[in-house]
């Protein structure tokens, strides 16, 4: 599995999944661990087109703004 964070703050994060013998990308939003930590998915979309249309809905960061996780 792939995953992309934001350069920013690293709460957000993309990851890309096999699902069904599709690639699907997953939009998520880190809480930090004294807010108890754990991750609220976003959504899911089958394309980048999407996947940008989803990032400039729901989050402040852009594809441009991702990096690939360590």
């Amino acid at each position: 599995m792939r995953e992309w964070v934001c350069g920013c703050c690293g709460r957000w994060r993309v990851s890309v999944e096999l699902i069904r013998g599709r690639y699907r990308y997953r939009l998520a939003h880190r809480y930090r661990p004294e807010f108890g930590g754990g991750a609220n998915v976003v959504g899911e979309v089958s394309s980048v087109a999407e996947l940008e249309e989803l990032l400039r809905r729901h989050a402040p960061v852009g594809l441009a703004d991702l990096h690939e996780a360590a």
